[in-house]
């Protein structure tokens, strides 16, 4: 799903969206704001690199991350979660993850994406092993981070 399809489907079920972004450096909301009527369901995004901004503008536990790391399900889902309620939509999405060259390890390596959705009726987070460059791994999340959201406005899929 494309960003205007995604804007579309969101207007018609009157929802709204926010974005928690690390790894792709608000590339979902450059996304979503390059449509044109995006501001009836976009409400907000937070790039929020640094574990700090993980913590202090999405409440993302400090000792989440210690124990399980940046990139990981708890996360992901808690930096949705963050979204969604500091920043005042129905729905939020969050990516989390290493875009590389660098930065990888046995366990995660480069290319590993956590995702998260937050609505009303709950959070989930699911992961994705991209390849490619730093920014073929970066375009991926989008497009796959677009996905997931849609899945808020599809209640079967929630």
């Amino acid at each position: 799903m494309n960003a205007a399809e995604l804007i579309e489907l969101y207007k018609t079920h009157g929802m709204t969206l926010a974005t928690a972004e690390s790894c792709t450096g608000g590339l979902v909301a450059a996304a979503l704001t390059a449509v044109p009527g995006c501001s009836a369901v976009f409400t907000n995004g937070a790039v929020s690199y640094a574990n700090e901004a993980k913590t202090k503008m999405l409440g993302v536990p400090e000792a989440m991350i210690t124990e399980h790391g940046a990139v990981s399900s708890q996360v992901a889902k808690a930096m949705a979660e963050g979204a969604r309620k500091c920043l005042g939509a129905d729905a939020a999405i969050s990516v989390t993850g290493i875009a590389g060259p660098d930065g990888g390890s046995p366990e995660k390596p480069v290319g590993t994406v956590w995702f998260g959705l937050a609505t009303a009726k709950g959070s989930l987070a699911e992961h994705q092993i991209f390849t490619g460059t730093r920014d073929e791994i970066r375009a991926q999340a989008v497009a796959f981070a677009l996905g997931l959201a849609s899945r808020a406005a599809n209640p079967k899929d929630n």
